[in-house]
């Protein structure tokens, strides 16, 4: 199996820092939305709980399951966890960092900032997502093929 240049190489954490840094950049020299600092760090922190809390059920379900949660190294997972979060997406570390994105996004308050999560589930499934399938397809079978028909990738 062949990867691509960006393919799995880059942390995606690091990528959520980058794009949020990318936002913060675009807030500064774009319009923002009166709204108040209240209202938006509440729904900005509603959002950030929620993604670290669907992350967290995440890396809690792969440790229970005693494999692996480093997005580099996909090929050393040693079960498929299909139970808990990931009855419900294929991906909550992942969706969990996009939720944070968005929250970040909110409390920036400029809808210029709005493309950074939508970047990150492009780049993720791109570049993370897509060969991840590929090793589990490879490590799993039909087994993998049957939770993918059942599970999606996002929500």
């Amino acid at each position: 199996m062949r990867l691509t240049s960006l393919e799995l190489r880059i942390p995606p954490p690091a990528i959520g820092l980058l794009i949020a840094g990318a936002m913060w950049a675009i807030s500064l020299v774009t319009p923002v939305i009166d709204v108040s600092l209240v209202v938006r760090a509440a729904a900005a922190i509603a959002l950030a709980l929620l993604g670290g809390g669907i992350s967290f059920a995440g890396v809690s379900a792969c440790r229970r399951a005693q494999t692996t949660v480093n997005p580099m190294k996909p090929q050393t997972s040693s079960s498929l966890v299909s139970g808990g979060i990931y009855a419900v997406t294929r991906n909550p570390m992942y969706l969990g960092l996009s939720c944070i994105l968005l929250g970040w996004s909110v409390f920036l308050a400029s809808v210029w900032t709005l493309p950074g999560p939508a970047a990150f589930v492009m780049y993720m499934t791109r570049f993370q997502i897509v060969p991840e399938e590929r090793v589990l397809l490879s490590l799993f079978g039909a087994n993998y093929t049957a939770y993918t028909a059942k599970v999606r990738r996002w929500l």
